[in-house]
């Protein structure tokens, strides 16, 4: 049985849809203090997949931690949470004195919450295994460089070169590349701030070629939208951006369409306008093996 909260209605119902699967909504209503009160679907199954996307996390963490607890208390045996987006991922070490490193803090909370968690293109940097993260606890991290690959294929006649924001785009990029058999690169970064970075294109000739920018994560926008300024005055033809997670933040779509950008293309790991590529294939695979 999948049930899942609202806010991610479309690509939860999408999946259940593709695996015949029960579906149904947690219903969440917000007091005026602040506080949740979440009520589940009854009856549940032994067997129970929480769907919900981790971006705005801190409320999202305290109504799955019930939804969590409250299906253990009527009778649900094994809990998986399909998680298309993961937070905290990024903060991976601490970076200043007394700094709290969160990607262990969220790692531990949902791995003694959760027999099973699903992903899609965790941000992990220092720590390349998921499993360093969600220690005790079956989780996968599953990759959207196939379904990529092959929206690159389907709609560009002639495959774009692939370019990265930064280091650690390299992952994706190259990923990516290798399946579309497209040349690709990455930029140097220097970050001073949120919105304060500074970007340095690799030593290519990309003059009146095509160009689709991919990254894990769009948040503010800068960092894409620096570089795709500098690919205008380089004087590329057309740059397009793939993006798995669409965070974006008040003002980024702007931003990136002021760059220069002619299409934004998103996932729809969380639900945006932009959604173009959908991950329930890929997840549903995921879950009929841990089923299996």
């Amino acid at each position: 049985m999948l049930i899942f909260f609202e806010n991610v209605n479309n690509p939860a119902t999408r999946l259940s849809r593709l695996m015949g699967m029960d579906s149904s909504s947690i219903k969440v209503h917000h007091f005026p203090d602040g506080e949740s009160l979440v009520t589940l679907p009854k009856p549940l199954s032994k067997r129970v997949v929480i769907y919900q996307s981790l971006n705005q996390p801190n409320q999202k963490l305290v109504e799955l931690m019930l939804s969590a607890l409250g299906a253990r208390s009527m009778g649900a045996k094994k809990l998986t949470l399909v998680a298309p987006y993961l937070c905290y991922m990024r903060q991976d070490k601490a970076f200043g004195p007394g700094q709290v490193v969160s990607q262990k803090v969220i790692g531990t909370f949902l791995s003694n919450l959760f027999d099973a968690i699903l992903t899609v293109d965790a941000h992990l940097h220092r720590v390349k295994d998921i499993r360093d993260v969600f220690k005790g606890c079956n989780v996968q991290n599953l990759s959207t460089a196939r379904m990529t690959a092959d929206y690159i294929e389907r709609n560009y006649e002639d495959v774009p070169f692939l370019l990265g924001p930064d280091e650690e785009s390299l992952q994706w990029v190259r990923a990516i590349a290798s399946l579309c058999r497209a040349d690709f690169g990455v930029c140097k970064k220097t970050r001073y701030g949120d919105a304060d970075v500074k970007v340095e294109l690799p030593d290519v000739d990309l003059a009146k070629r095509s160009v689709i920018l991919i990254d894990d994560i769009i948040s503010t926008g800068h960092t894409i939208s620096s570089v795709a300024e500098k690919l205008q005055r380089m004087g590329v033809q057309k740059v397009d951006c793939i993006v798995t997670h669409a965070l974006f933040s008040r003002g980024s779509l702007t931003l990136l369409r002021r760059s220069g950008i002619r299409r934004i293309i998103s996932t729809d790991t969380v639900p945006h306008s932009t959604n173009r590529i959908f991950v329930a294939p890929v997840i549903a695979k995921a879950l009929k093996n841990l089923v299996t």
